[in-house]
């Protein structure tokens, strides 16, 4: 495979083709090889596995259905499917896949242990494999596509000072609600973020409150934690947490006891129910990942391998755990606010309808959707 000439990876929207439906656990499969008429023909199949459907909304809403469209539009056969947050069962769907005949396995993992044996036996059976969204430190994927997570934490640092700023407060005390202690990306979040709050720490302008992971992204544990962190110490007056679930178990704590829309609370994923948040004076922000580039960026990956090609990358990305350099796409987050809610929808990420109902409507008439 070293033989073969390099193809620049371009990352356009036009790759992807707006759909409709929406996966959740149940496989999605179809797509047909490419015809022989293409220089470079499907040898097999694409093997898609997503981590869950309960950490956020994008696994199911988003990144299936367009990943489905991709594919179709490629010409290109393929199988999507969801571990339901089950590392077993991750397991399991990828040795079917592989024993099915899969050529590229595009995997999501829970966590890199897991991770790093499916794309062990993947290699050991020739099938290539492709990091998505998250990294899976010390496996041998040949890529790497997501965003630029430092970038994503920096974003959402800045915004809770942003917010904070705009309140006026005065040494507010910052509880941090981080993402999964086995999700790589939450430790890059975390580093964005605190690469902005720390400096604020030490000279004093905030004052560092508890600070905890939530483990495997869990909404409902989130709440639990963040209640114990409220009842420990009533005076937080800030709340990094690390996306639109945990932001809104957060919330939900909050209007319990009748702070909500007095303490500024930060998210990402860009969600219907985190831009909703958003607009009723819940939440301060959130961090909009288009994930239709991401998508294309996996698809267009997956499909040159699986034709037998060896795509170059724009980017290195450096796993400490495995020691080597992961050729990577790595795509540029973006800061949403109530002022700037309205790029998500123009990008056709969240549609009006699904964000303005009921009680919405009138938030998003003033604020202008």
């Amino acid at each position: 495979m070293r033989s073969r000439a390099l193809l620049p990876v371009t990352v356009c929207a036009a790759f992807v083709m707006a759909v409709s439906a929406c996966a959740s656990s149940k496989t999605v499969s179809g797509g047909s090889p490419a015809s022989s008429g293409a220089k470079a023909v499907s040898k097999g199949k694409i093997g898609v596995i997503l981590p869950d459907t309960k950490s956020s909304a994008r696994w199911a809403n988003d990144d299936a259905p367009l990943l489905t469209a991709a594919f179709k539009q490629a010409g290109v056969s393929y199988d999507i499917q969801n571990a339901q947050g089950d590392a077993t069962q991750m397991q399991t769907i990828a040795d079917q896949m592989i024993t099915s005949g899969v050529t590229v396995l595009v995997i999501t993992n829970l966590d890199s242990g897991s991770g790093k044996a499916i794309e062990t036996k993947a290699a050991a059976n020739g099938v290539a494999t492709i990091d998505y969204d998250r990294l899976t430190l010390g496996g041998s994927a040949q890529y790497y596509v997501s965003f630029d997570n430092v970038a994503v934490g920096k974003l959402q640092g800045q915004g809770l000072v942003n917010c904070l700023q705009a309140e006026g407060a005065k040494k507010p005390v910052v509880a941090e609600l981080n993402g999964s202690p086995t999700d790589n990306n939450a430790t890059l979040f975390a580093q964005g973020y605190n690469s902005v709050l720390d400096p604020l720490y030490a000279n004093g302008t905030l004052v560092k409150g508890p600070n905890q992971s939530v483990p495997n992204w869990d909404n409902q544990q989130a709440g639990t934690i963040f209640e114990q962190m409220l009842t420990a110490q009533p005076n937080i007056g800030g709340v990094l947490s690390a996306n639109d679930g945990l932001g809104g178990a957060v919330i939900a704590i909050l209007s319990k006891n009748h702070r909500n829309g007095k303490v500024p609370v930060t998210g990402q994923d860009a969600t219907v129910s985190g831009l909703q948040d958003i607009l009723a004076g819940d939440q301060c922000m959130t961090v909009y990942k288009a994930v239709k580039k991401e998508a294309s960026a996996a698809a267009e990956l997956a499909v040159a391998l699986d034709k037998g090609q060896k795509p170059a990358a724009p980017n290195q990305t450096y796993d400490p755990v495995g020691k080597r350099q992961v050729p990577s796409v790595l795509l540029t987050p973006e800061a949403i606010t109530k002022s700037n809610i309205k790029e998500v929808i123009g990008d056709g990420y969240v549609t009006r309808a699904q964000l303005c109902t009921g009680a919405y409507a009138a938030l998003c008439t003033a604020a202008g959707l």
